[in-house]
């Protein structure tokens, strides 16, 4: 069996390395998309200094899950006011990403209704028009910055779009564990979280293969043992930089093959019960896994090479972790009936997502 493995992403790693942004843009003239507290965090100053003239505009009303309601007006008044730019450098965490992977995505019209018309399609179409990127995450955990993906959100409708282009992935990724250290010590579990759940749903996948494994085994484990240490030392920069590495390495496996399950089944969770994406993905972890183990030996091997060849007690080791960190791994602790969550999986398993999972058609 041959596999394949690509991800086009250039990585500028270390701390300080946000310095080395005007040499990623070379030039261009860049728009910034970032969250709203960046301009109190003195980031918005940080990289008006670094890009001088180069830098036309901020974009910085940033909400959490892009959605249509927010994302429409922006866009329209990107593609108006800054038709000239020649790039996107989007600093934050995975919305802010995912906001600058939306805006630069250019329809014929520069009317965001017909980009959400394309999405709703399903298929892969080629963009009118599109900018670079550039992402500087704040968080470790999304894999936002080295994937070609963005969710968009539509709360009106309950409805969850996923833009995914060949032209979205972005050019340069900068990983600079400084701009970390402010985050609050919600997000740092959440996207921690995140990162625990996209290295092990790139496991128990279909589309799994050696290199994808490779980054994800280190991922995980390396997420298992930072992020306790990391609640406990909000400030420590070596903690950091772990977590902003092995959330990188999580997002290098499952940006070849994609989420599963427990991804699937949080899309519902956040959307009618207003569930945290970090949160929504990794409370059903210790039950996936459960699922996971013994339909195919080589995946039962790689999840060994996590949890110390122990399979037998992963789930258990796995809830235990997640219990330690504050967060509840039973749908009833979230308010969803026995009912509710059989028929969520269910449902979750036939989803898109759901079916990448090794166990789907059982």
């Amino acid at each position: 069996m041959t596999h394949r493995y690509h991800n086009p992403v250039a990585l500028r790693i270390g701390a300080g390395a946000l310095d080395e942004l005007p040499a990623a843009l070379a030039g261009r003239r860049a728009v910034l998309v970032t969250f709203p507290e960046a301009e109190s965090l003195g980031l918005v100053a940080r990289v008006r200094a670094l890009l001088g003239s180069r830098l036309l505009g901020v974009e910085d009303r940033i909400e959490p899950n892009p959605d249509v309601s927010y994302l429409a007006p922006m866009y329209a008044r990107f593609w108006r006011d800054h038709a000239d730019c020649e790039a996107l450098v989007a600093v934050g965490g995975g919305s802010a990403i995912d906001t600058a992977k939306a805006l630069m995505v250019g329809t014929a019209s520069g009317d965001f209704d017909e980009l959400l018309a394309l999405l709703a399609r399903g298929a892969a179409f080629t963009p009118h028009r599109t900018k670079a990127l550039i992402a500087v995450p704040t968080t470790a955990g999304t894999g936002s910055e080295v994937t070609p993906w963005a969710t968009i959100w539509e709360q009106a409708t309950q409805r969850k779009h996923s833009l995914h282009l060949k032209e979205t992935w972005p050019e340069t990724a900068i990983i600079d564990p400084q701009l970390m250290l402010t985050l609050p010590a919600s997000v740092t579990l959440q996207s921690g979280l995140d990162a625990l759940s996209h290295a092990l749903e790139s496991i128990w996948n279909v589309n799994s293969n050696p290199v994808s494994d490779m980054f994800a085994i280190s991922a995980a484990r390396e997420v298992l043992a930072t992020l306790p240490a990391l609640m406990k030392s909000p400030r420590d920069l070596e903690l950091r930089a772990r977590m902003a590495l092995a959330a990188l390495k999580a997002g290098l496996a499952f940006s070849n093959t994609k989420t599963a399950l427990a991804h699937s089944i949080s899309y519902e969770m956040t959307l009618r019960f207003g569930l945290p994406h970090g949160i929504a993905c990794s409370f059903t972890l210790p039950m996936v896994l459960g699922r996971a183990l013994g339909i195919d030996p080589a995946r039962d091997a790689v999840l060994a090479q996590i949890f110390d060849g122990d399979l037998q007690g992963a789930p258990a080791r796995l809830t235990q972790f997640l219990h330690a960190v504050g967060v509840k791994t039973d749908f009833g602790a979230y308010g969803v009936t026995d009912d509710e969550s059989q028929r969520m999986v269910l449902n979750a398993l036939d989803g898109v997502r759901g079916k990448n999972f090794i166990g789907a058609g059982r």
